[in-house]
């Protein structure tokens, strides 16, 4: 197989020491929920304050090496004009898209969901290339509830339809990024959370293999293994932090170019303290780092308020909290001396 360095040029930007990236790919009705927190309709103005905020922060690329956008936000402009795209290139940062179209019911499996997107994904990918786009993310969606779910057969499903975008989005030029999210809501222990990560990973890349998808050109977008957010036992950071990196070791070929986590609902604060103890593991086969959204917007907002004199203390927020990722990434985070993040 042919292969095609520019992609491997573009994860080792991505994947850049002390480095992450910037999640701002919520649908527009996902980020009406953020926008509802600080009491701001649902409006694509200010959608495009809120991301125009993010997005033209100073020295945020010392930080973040990519931002992951929607549609819709791919295609905007600053209020002077300039696409968000360049904006995000002209600091040297990857502009990212998302392409899956959300999930529905897998027929015949209780509560197991696939996600939907393939139908004219080539066109798209073109079209995002032409925009910008250097990398691209799809997500699946793996739920714990009984001893038997989830099914072998529901993250197969997901794990051919992660395999075809794959193939797409390197055949366009795109880097993709296959997030296979296993959810962090309900009562599951850390044991039985590190069970089903270990099984979706290791279908994921087999059949990913299976496709002939170039792994060095690839990115996994992971949730880290703890216990469920209505667990009665919660798990600490070295807990998480062994139980992730045994995960991976079981589960994720070497050759994969990078390994990003998602916050996946966890606080600011905590998603930052478990990335740090899984990096002061030490070094790994794979580079690791974070592309968090809730964790990295939500301060941001509480510091916004949707008021335009907030602007400079809300950019300034989004460079400490990266700031504080950043530190974590390279296992240097001190929780003692953040005095910020929650």
């Amino acid at each position: 197989m042919k292969k095609n360095t520019k992609l491997y040029e573009t994860v080792a930007t991505l994947m850049a020491p002390g480095k992450g990236i910037l999640a701002a790919d919520e649908s527009d009705a996902s980020a009406g929920k953020r926008l509802a927190l600080v009491h701001l309709p649902n409006k694509p103005e200010n959608r495009q304050d809120f991301r125009e905020l993010l997005f033209t922060a100073l020295g945020i690329e010392k930080y973040i090496s990519g931002v992951i956008m929607y549609d819709s936000s791919i295609r905007n402009f600053t209020d002077g004009g300039t696409p968000f795209p360049d904006v995000l290139t002209a600091k040297g940062i990857v502009p990212g898209i998302k392409v899956d179209k959300g999930t529905t019911d897998l027929h015949g499996f209780k509560g197991e969901v696939v996600t939907q997107g393939l139908d004219d994904l080539t066109a798209r990918l073109e079209e995002y290339y032409d925009l910008g786009a250097r990398f691209a993310k799809w997500r699946a969606v793996v739920t714990i509830d009984e001893e038997d779910t989830p099914t072998d057969a529901a993250i197969t499903m997901n794990a051919i339809m992660l395999a075809r975008y794959a193939q797409l989005a390197q055949a366009a030029g795109i880097v993709p990024m296959v997030e296979p999210e296993v959810i962090f809501a309900g009562d599951h222990s850390i044991v039985r959370a590190e069970q089903v990560t270990t099984r979706t990973l290791q279908i994921l890349f087999q059949t990913l293999m299976n496709y002939r998808v170039d792994l060095e050109g690839l990115i996994l977008k992971s949730s880290m293994v703890l216990a469920g957010d209505m667990a009665s036992e919660q798990s600490s950071p070295e807990a998480v932090a062994n139980a992730t990196l045994r995960t991976f070791h079981m589960s994720v070929p070497h050759e994969v170019g990078g390994i990003v986590f998602l916050s996946g609902g966890q606080t600011p604060k905590r998603s930052v303290e478990n990335l740090n103890a899984i990096v002061k593991l030490g070094e790994q086969p794979w580079p690791i780092t974070f592309s968090y959204s809730r964790a990295l917007e939500e301060p941001v907002l509480m510091a916004w308020q949707g008021k335009p004199e907030n602007i400079p203390e809300a950019q300034e927020m989004l460079r400490y909290a990266a700031e504080m990722n950043s530190l974590a990434s390279q296992g240097k985070y001190d929780a003692r001396s953040d005095t910020k993040l929650k």
